[in-house]
């Protein structure tokens, strides 16, 4: 078995939850800090990014990782997959659901099986896995 690989990034965050503020470090790699604050949490923002925006883009790549290795065990590997998730988020309520948009170029391989493997990597995709609670909708096209 595989030594577990432990990924970490942390939060700095000052002030109350509606005018505060923060910081979100990929301590792991080190690749990147973003702000973080509520208003882009609840409103919207094309300047700060939100936990929703941070699992979408793990949850895209998550995807993404999967369904390209399902297609190598088809004996179809893609030539290129891109992945899109929205992750809805409503104040007060929570996240209700995740939407993944992919497009792949795959060679040899028919629509059916593409989208039978596509399905089959949602649902073991190790990100759907943990976010089984909330409803997952998948939109695949073969390019």
């Amino acid at each position: 078995m595989p030594n577990p690989v432990v990924s970490k990034a942390s939060t700095t965050w000052t002030g109350d939850l509606f005018t505060g503020k923060g910081n979100t470090s990929l301590d792991s790699s080190g690749a990147a800090t973003f702000p973080v604050e509520w208003n882009a949490r609840a409103e919207g923002s094309d300047t700060t990014t939100t936990p929703e925006e941070l699992l979408a883009a793990a949850h895209a790549t998550c995807y993404s990782m999967a369904f390209s290795n399902e297609l190598k065990k088809n004996d179809t590997p893609p030539t290129e997959v891109r992945t899109t998730a929205e992750v809805t988020f409503v104040a007060g309520t929570g996240i209700t659901g995740i939407a993944l948009t992919m497009s792949a170029t795959v060679e040899g391989i028919d629509d059916a099986t593409f989208q039978k493997i596509a399905d089959g990597a949602k649902e073991g995709c190790p990100i759907s896995q943990a976010l089984k609670a909330v409803d997952i909708t998948l939109d695949a096209t073969l390019a």
